[in-house]
């Protein structure tokens, strides 16, 4: 088949309404993600017994599984056992999160555990609160530490939101599809698509890879 520019015009508009819509289900992910995996992290570190153990468990269950089988199964077997309706983009947003959180979670404990044992020491010599200890001298280091890891997470998320089509958000693959079954033409939109992922995952890449050379010299 032959390109068609024409096509390919027509493409734009409808790929750029599922880009906003797949740059939304990344950023929102991400927060959840990057929330729930310092909660996760913590629980883990407090080694409360059960809670730890349990932690653990679910982390390496949704580690050790596709994101593809978790959308389902949270999509058409845990919103119905609730008896709850979440759009599409919802669910979507909540199996982003909650799967890179056991991811982030590690990310987090490897830079907690990179805190100088002096600086925990010095806390206890202080007699600081717990809380005081991880507001105020624990995760102000640990968070810089951490960031290139989260940021290449995050571009890992923004390369997976087109699994999310199998539930029926409208994300730029989405729409993709959409313009070829209306057309019957496939390579413009999907060719368009690849272009529009390329043109953010990868500067992406280089601000992180930059990030990653600044926070090495801190």
């Amino acid at each position: 088949m032959n390109w068609d520019w024409e096509n390919a015009y027509d493409s734009i508009p409808l790929l750029l309404k599922g880009l906003l819509v797949t740059l939304e289900l990344t950023v929102l992910g991400s927060v959840l993600a990057y929330v729930l995996g310092l909660v996760l992290a913590l629980v883990r570190r407090s080694k409360v017994p059960v809670l730890s153990q349990a932690v653990y468990l679910f982390s390496e269950l949704v580690r050790s599984t596709p994101l593809l089988i978790q959308v389902f199964v949270i999509f058409y077997l845990l919103w119905p056992l609730l008896d709850i309706k979440p759009s599409p983009f919802i669910t979507g947003v909540f199996a982003l999160g909650v799967h890179y959180a056991t991811y982030t979670s590690e990310v987090y404990r490897a830079g907690i555990d990179a805190i100088p044992k002096g600086q925990w020491e010095a806390a206890r010599a202080l007699s600081l609160p717990p809380a005081r200890v991880w507001t105020g001298v624990v995760l102000p280091q640990a968070v810089p530490r951490v960031l290139p890891a989260l940021g290449n997470y995050t571009i890992s998320m923004f390369k997976e939101t087109p699994l999310l089509l199998a539930i029926g958000v409208l994300d730029v693959l989405s729409r993709a599809k959409e313009q070829g079954a209306e057309t019957f033409r496939v390579i413009e939109p999907y060719t368009l698509a690849g272009l529009l992922f390329l043109a953010i995952s990868y500067p992406s890449s280089i601000l992180v890879r930059k990030l990653e050379r600044r926070v090495g010299h801190l």
